[in-house]
């Protein structure tokens, strides 16, 4: 997202949905130094407000290089840490993980209290792509808490989902979970994006890390509902897998699906979209009033998030499924959200506040990207304004470029 914007700043899949404001650098990884990064985007700003996290995999690359694969030493957390600090005072809101990826996978529990003290220092927000979205899900929802708790700061649980066969309809004991922290005294909420698919690479689908291993990918297929669930959507090495399933490649081309995953692995991965998730689920995680409703997308992103989610939750489940009224809904996408990263200026229409504002029309308002066509933009949003500035008016950009750089420690 952070390349995709300084390419194409206007960000028409963002403010075409209503987006006026982008959360970067979430699951580990995040521009650096940050600084740096933020400086050139108040010198050429995009049409949408940006704000940033600091990467734990990101930093964990800077200092452990290419041994990254094991525990890091107390001497190495010290130096994460100190870059750690020095993003939160250039502006990070806090420290994102994705502890489901190599880079984060090898880390402990307590290297990421470590570098969530500091964020904590600053008044910052952990936010986590939990360890493990599988079979593990409950142990890695623990160790979040855990690290909110000793760390001292705000949990944020980045994408909750039931996203294998064997969680699905059991949205109720996360959110069980999740109370009971919060009644303990946690501060922790979540967000959900309104799929039931998910978007990461290739190798996700099989947590034990045996890629090559018959067995284990055998496993991880049947976990997501078998080879038809696994969409490719991005493939340097083979550009004609694109949009296909594992299950549509192996046919025509006489192998297995397990084989199929092994060679792409070998011949370095693909992206994919992985269709395994129930409605149910979702339906429960968004009647909760700490579940905020957010993309997990962005620009040229090839899941349909990327250009659907907010005119799909205002379309889809609120005018024809009422899972949500209007208002609820509104707040889950504004003020819930805005105040969770600390924007006090932003969020509410009123006298005092910044003009973010979005006229969308209630009975027309629907997404339209698909799985297929992943960029298509939505209907029934009419006018986005930016900082008081028209940036999308009558189906298309204005042009304007009126987005700011929101440093957390300048927030008021």
């Amino acid at each position: 997202m952070q390349q995709r914007l300084a390419e194409k700043p206007t960000a028409d899949s963002q403010v075409a949905q209503g987006i006026t404001t982008v959360v970067l650098g979430p699951d580990g990884s995040s521009a650096y130094p940050l600084g740096r990064f933020l400086a050139r985007h108040e010198r050429s700003p995009p049409a949408v407000n940006l704000m940033t996290f600091v990467g734990h995999a990101t930093i964990r690359q800077r200092v452990l290089g290419k041994d990254w694969r094991r525990a890091a030493r107390p001497e190495e957390i010290a130096q994460m840490a100190a870059l750690v600090e020095s993003a939160m005072r250039e502006g990070a809101v806090g420290l994102s993980t994705g502890l489901e990826y190599d880079m984060g996978f090898y880390s402990t529990t307590q290297e990421i209290i470590a570098l969530a003290r500091v964020a904590a220092r600053h008044g910052g927000l952990y936010m986590s792509h939990i360890r493990d979205e599988t079979n593990r899900f409950f142990d890695a929802l623990r160790e979040a808490i855990r690290i909110g708790r000793e760390a001292g700061l705000p949990v944020q649980i980045s994408h909750i989902k039931m996203g294998v066969v064997g969680l699905w309809g059991r949205a109720a004991e996360a959110i069980a979970q999740i109370e009971e922290a919060r009644r303990g005294g946690l501060d922790i909420t979540a967000d959900c994006y309104p799929y039931e698919a998910w978007a990461s690479t290739i190798t996700v689908l099989v947590p034990n890390r045996r890629h090559n291993h018959p067995a284990s990918v055998a496993a991880a297929l049947a976990d997501v509902g078998g080879a038809a669930n696994v969409l490719i959507t991005r493939s340097e090495k083979h550009p004609e897998y694109e949009f296909r399933t594992l299950e549509e490649i192996a046919r025509q081309r006489g192998i297995t699906p397990i084989d199929l995953y092994i060679e792409i692995v070998r011949e370095g991965g693909a992206n994919v979209v992985g269709r395994s998730m129930v409605e149910g689920d979702i339906r429960a995680f968004y009647a909760q009033p700490w579940v905020m409703v957010a993309s997990d997308g962005g620009i040229g992103s090839r899941h349909p998030r990327g250009a659907g989610t907010f005119p799909k939750g205002l379309g889809r489940y609120v005018r024809e499924q009422g899972w949500l009224s209007l208002e609820a809904a509104i707040r889950r996408m504004t003020s819930l959200p805005a105040a969770r990263l600390g924007l006090s200026d932003r969020g509410v229409i009123a006298d005092v506040m910044k003009a973010d504002l979005v006229l969308f029309d209630a009975e027309r308002i629907l997404d339209r990207s698909t799985y297929q066509q992943p960029g298509l933009l939505p209907v029934g949003v009419e006018k986005v304004f930016v900082n008081g500035v028209l940036v999308w008016s009558d189906g298309k950009s204005t042009g304007a470029r009126p987005g700011r750089v929101l440093r957390h420690r300048t927030l008021q």
